[in-house]
This record gives C-alpha cells, structure tokens and sequence, in this order.
C-alpha cells in the first residue's frame, strides 16, 4: 500500500513542508520518495520519522539544599517518542543535591533507553 504523508522538518530553522510517499507492507513502512526538502537532510529524518521517531527531552530536576529549586535539565540523546511520557514520570519523581554542575549526569540509562540525563546549568549549595 502506498501513502502520502506531509510533515514539517525540523532539522534547521527553514522547517521545510514536504510531502512523504510511504510503501507499507506487513506493518513494515519504508519512504520511496520525499519532495519539498530544502536540502539533503530532509529525506533523512522523514526516514527516521517514519521508521522511529525520537527527541531531545528538556525538563526541570528538583535540586534540594540549592540556591534555586529546579535544574535545568535535558537528554543526551534523543529518546523515543513513545518514551517520553514514561521518561517524564522517572524525571518528575527524580531529585538532585547541590552543588550540580553544567554536563552532570543525573538521571543514567532513564528507562533502559541507554541515554543519560544531564545538567544544563550549575546550580551552588544555599549557605
């Protein structure tokens, strides 16, 4: 069976409209062709999109004993979509001791993903 889809990249910042014709055969989906890609990444990550959608995950931790109370926070890799949610919960029940620092690991593997958890800012101890 043969489907269009259309999708925006977001890749760069052109957030390109193309337009994906997607052969399916037994639950198994494969892009034939993409058209209206700026350039050679957008046939890339329709490929991926189709195929196993992932993102970069950006939160908040709680930091106890902190000069501020939350953390910035993000994934070091991209976690599958379906997985967000789930990784949400871990990230929500998670909590952190200052002093953290900028590239800490606080969260390691979440959810068996084989993708860490880090800091995206320094956060001091409160005297």
């Amino acid at each position: 069976m043969i489907l269009k889809e259309n999708m925006t990249c977001i890749i760069c910042p052109m957030g390109c409209s193309m337009e994906v014709t997607i052969e399916e055969e037994n639950g198994a989906k494969k892009v034939v062709s993409v058209a209206g890609n700026g350039c050679p990444r957008g046939p890339v990550y329709a490929g991926k999109e189709i195929q196993n959608p992932a993102r970069t995950l950006t939160t908040t931790i709680a930091v106890t004993g902190g000069d501020l109370k939350l953390v910035p926070v993000k994934t070091l890799g991209e976690v599958p979509v379906r997985m967000l949610m789930p990784c949400m919960e871990v990230i929500k029940r998670a909590k952190c001791e200052a002093p953290v620092e900028t590239g800490q690991i606080i969260v390691r593997d979440i959810l068996g993903t084989g993708v860490d958890v880090v800091a995206c800012a320094d956060v001091a101890r409160k005297y």
